[in-house]
C-alpha cells in the first residue's frame, strides 16, 4: 500500500529496511490494518501496541481504506 499523505506513517532511512512505519514506532501500518480486517477489535489492537492511541488505529484503518476505495 501506498502511505504517501498519511501524517501518521514515516519512512526513515536505516529503519525496518525503510519500510513505511507508525511515526515514532516500529510498527508496521499494513499490520494494524491487516489485524482490524480480520477482525480484531480495536481495543484489542490497542492492547497488542499499547503505544498507539485509539485515534491512531482509526486513523491509519480510515486512510488504508479509503485508499482502497479510490484504487477500486
Amino acid at each position: 500500500m501506498d502511505w504517501t499523505g498519511c501524517e501518521l506513517v514515516e519512512r526513515v532511512e536505516g529503519r525496518c529496511s525503510g519500510r513505511p512505519t507508525v511515526a515514532g514506532t516500529r510498527i508496521f501500518p499494513e499490520t494494524i490494518v491487516g489485524d482490524f480486517d480480520l477482525g480484531s477489535p480495536l481495543e484489542e489492537i490497542q492492547e497488542n501496541y499499547p503505544t498507539l492511541s485509539l485515534d491512531t488505529i482509526k486513523g491509519l484503518i480510515e486512510f488504508a481504506h479509503a485508499r482502497r476505495r479510490s484504487a477500486a
